[in-house]
């Protein structure tokens, strides 16, 4: 089953969570049965480490990784990615985390998820598409997408949007993780 979760957002760049509230997701998700590979380019880098500087990180994480350049992409997906920012290509991502989860997880009634963000953040030249995120995750039965669109920023503004636009699509992957998971902060 393929099920959108969140429409695309409308041009977004306010952060999700305050620190308290990220910190209480995080400890939420690190509570939770399921186990998960998590895979991101081009942004949401922040949502690794949330996750890592949360005592209780090796109940949740099995594997991270960031594969940046096209190549690496390819290898995790299998395929050249058609477009590298796409929910087609985040799916692809998601469901070869989950795959790989599946080989990493020594106890098969762990359940275990894929999760995988690709997006274009601000750069330092102009682009002419938008600045847009695309996230999915998968499981042995599902896979749900969400989309970002995010503030265009100027190549002028770059250092300081995309650190605001990679928070923005950080949150946006805990807050998928946590609904993958069934994570409820207390």
């Amino acid at each position: 089953m393929n099920k959108q979760v969140g429409a695309a957002d409308d041009h977004n760049t306010d952060s999700l969570f305050e620190p308290a509230e990220r910190r209480a997701l995080v400890d939420a998700i690190h509570a939770c049965p399921g186990m998960i590979v998590l895979s991101v380019t081009g942004g949401g880098m922040a949502s690794i480490t949330d996750l890592m500087l949360v005592p209780g990180a090796s109940r949740t994480i099995l594997e991270l990784s960031v594969p940046y350049s096209g190549a690496a992409l390819a290898q995790l997906i299998g395929t050249e990615a058609d477009g590298a920012v796409s929910p087609d290509t985040a799916r692809l991502m998601a469901r070869a985390c989950w795959v790989r989860a599946r080989q990493l997880c020594p106890d098969e009634d762990v359940p275990v998820f894929g999760i995988a963000c690709t997006a274009a953040l601000v750069t330092d030249r102009d682009r002419r598409g938008e600045d847009r995120a695309c996230l999915a995750s998968a499981s042995a039965a599902d896979t749900q997408n969400v989309e970002v669109v995010l503030n265009k920023r100027s190549a002028d503004a770059a250092d300081v949007g995309r650190v605001e636009q990679d928070r923005v699509v950080a949150d946006k992957v805990l807050a998928l993780i946590a609904s993958t998971l069934g994570a409820t902060p207390a």
